[in-house]
């Protein structure tokens, strides 16, 4: 893994649909090292998309949890692309970059991981995958071969303990409470800081 990495955050949201198969391919297309992406588990499958809500990104109403599989794969996600599922975005992938899995919703570290196994059964490198998520409770049942990514919404008197209770790889902050002393502690503890 190079540094700095290019994240298509959401795939290449700015030019695409955010989460959808298109715009991952074209954050590929774009030279992105890595990708980001949110899962949430419904009805044992793992889909893509960010916001509890339907509201925003799709042309569906409710929470994403309270619907049915079907219902959320008939959806239109913008500009005809549905949500996908993790797996077929792993596929569209076919190991071209890495894959940060941020998990969403409750319940999705298991299976998660249990996915990613399947795919590094196929080929693919522990390495190539980091799993994060503002769920600290959560991301702790991720399993221990995958990388972490502790995600943080601010600045925490306590967030150093918390990293190194999870065994975390990296440590995520939103680009405003970036700092350069910021940077330096993380490295200074061994911690990536992914922006």
């Amino acid at each position: 893994m190079s540094f700095p990495m290019c994240i298509g955050h959401r795939g290449a949201r700015g030019y695409k649909p955010e989460n959808t198969l298109p715009a991952f391919d074209f954050a590929i297309e774009l030279g992105c090292d890595w990708l980001e992406l949110d899962v949430h588990l419904v009805e044992g499958e793992l889909v893509v998309i960010h916001d509890r809500e339907l509201d925003r990104t799709t042309n569906g109403r409710g929470q994403v949890n309270e619907q049915s599989l079907d219902y959320l794969r008939s959806l239109d996600a913008g500009d005809g692309a549905g949500i996908p599922l993790l797996s077929e975005v792993l596929d569209l992938v076919d190991q071209r970059c890495g894959v940060n899995v941020e998990l969403k919703g409750p319940g999705t570290a298991a299976p998660a991981c249990a996915l990613l196994d399947r795919y590094c059964q196929k080929g693919w490198s522990t390495e190539q995958f980091l799993v994060s998520a503002f769920n600290h409770r959560e991301l702790a049942q991720c399993e221990p071969r995958y990388r972490r990514g502790a995600l943080f919404a601010k600045r925490l008197e306590d967030e150093w303990e918390r990293a190194a209770s999870l065994g975390a790889w990296s440590v995520n902050y939103d680009l405003n409470d970036v700092t350069e002393t910021l940077v330096d502690e993380a490295h200074r503890r061994g911690y990536k800081i992914l922006v």
